[in-house]
């Protein structure tokens, strides 16, 4: 047997493959360089933090990406519309239905046959992406509860979020990744029974909504170890473009669903919850975590008027077809578009060039809030302790899949 070959070290392929910003032989006596990921839990994905501290203290926060780049925006220019919506789903894969939603909303205004999707179809998607919404803010809360020492937190809510991925899955046959939104409709209409069911869940949800304020919102060391830490000025968070509950958080009620009313949300009836520095300082850790409790109590309340209009005046018949106003070819006139919309974590957009002679973007990029959020990490982490470090990046709630894209 011939022998295997041995790979050779070079002590200048770390160097070449992991870049920093800083050289640790370069620092004054007494900082430190530290490495926080990319295999660490509490970096909630493969991102890389270079960590400048002086002693407990940190200086400098720099963010390196590109552990989980998947080439969407070439695959988008090399696929139809409808076929790049499997990709959508893999952005933010917590959230696909609501990237599902803005990007069908998207191509359906370049085509321009927004009023030809039926009404049934536009409270269906609603629904759904109402209900990711919440199992999305699920996983926010609970993963960011284990980031700073309770761990019961995150059973309880991956429990109650089982219920509405099982919703899901009953709707079109998968758990996160769910394909259910097509351009012009939807996949299926809902199955026999699944509006009663919901109903249900719904109604156990609202008590737990407020044992999971009772649990971990009002809890005394949740409350001592997020407020006042990671405060993010109103000002700051308009200049970096942070969106979402980040920038409700430091008290601006901006929510696309209210600024551009879009789908059928201007017919819905919510508030925007903002954050008020009830804890701390307005705009801290923990009115972020806040604000997105108080959305899951919003989502449930706009599933519930989605639940009684798709029962009475837009109920299921056997005329309806879900696929009716799917077109055979997208093929958008030429011109330069872009569509937007609120998902659990901010503004989800995607810039469309069109040639007018083909069913593929001539261009698509996409506007990322979880990069966009992230991005105003080293402003609000410098000065803080290690562990408040760890606080701040939970209480961002970003996703990898949508950062590097």
């Amino acid at each position: 047997m011939a022998n295997p070959v041995q790979y050779q070290y070079h002590p200048d392929h770390f160097k070449n493959s992991e870049p920093a910003k800083y050289k640790a032989e370069a620092l004054p006596p007494g900082h430190m360089l530290i490495n926080i990921g990319p295999q660490h839990p509490s970096t909630h994905g493969v991102l890389r933090l270079e960590v400048i501290t002086d002693g407990e203290i940190v200086l400098d926060v720099v963010p390196h990406l590109g552990y989980l780049h998947r080439c969407f925006e070439k695959h988008a220019e090399n696929l139809t519309y409808q076929q790049t919506i499997p990709f959508v789903d893999r952005l933010d894969y917590v959230a696909a239905m609501n990237n599902e939603h803005i990007w069908c909303l998207g191509v359906e205004k370049m085509l321009g046959i927004t009023d030809k999707v039926p009404a049934r179809v536009e409270y269906i998607r609603v629904l759904v992406a109402e209900l990711n919404r919440i199992a999305s803010h699920f996983v926010a809360v609970g993963t960011y509860a284990m980031d700073i020492g309770a761990f019961t937190p995150f059973l309880w809510l991956m429990r109650d979020r089982e219920h509405i991925l099982r919703l899901l899955e009953w709707v079109c046959g998968a758990r996160m990744l769910y394909n259910y939104i097509w351009i012009g409709g939807l996949y299926y209409d809902l199955p026999v029974g699944f509006e009663e069911r919901c109903s249900e869940f719904l109604r156990y949800l609202k008590p737990k909504l407020k044992e999971l304020e009772d649990l971990v919102i009002e809890n005394k060391i949740f409350v001592d170890r997020t407020a006042g830490v990671g405060v993010l000025p109103l000002d700051l968070a308009i200049n970096y473009g942070v969106t979402g509950p980040m920038l409700r958080g430091s008290g601006l009620a901006y929510d696309l669903r209210r600024i551009d009313g879009y789908s059928v949300y201007p017919e819905l009836d919510f508030e925007v919850p903002v954050g008020r520095g009830q804890m701390g300082a307005k705009g801290d850790c923990w009115d972020r975590s806040w604000v997105r409790v108080q959305e899951c109590h919003q989502s449930v309340y706009i599933a519930e008027q989605c639940l009684q209009r798709l029962t009475t005046d837009l109920k299921r018949s056997r005329d309806f077809d879900p696929k009716a106003a799917v077109p055979k070819k997208v093929r958008p006139p030429k011109g330069d578009y872009y569509v937007r919309g609120e998902t659990p974590r901010g503004e989800l957009g995607f810039f469309f060039r069109a040639d007018g002679r083909a069913d593929v973007p001539f261009r698509c990029k996409a506007r990322s809030t979880c990069f966009v959020n992230l991005s105003v990490l080293p402003e609000i982490s410098k000065g803080v302790m290690i562990a408040d470090l760890i606080a701040i990046i939970g209480s961002i709630d970003f996703i990898l899949g949508e950062v590097d894209r």
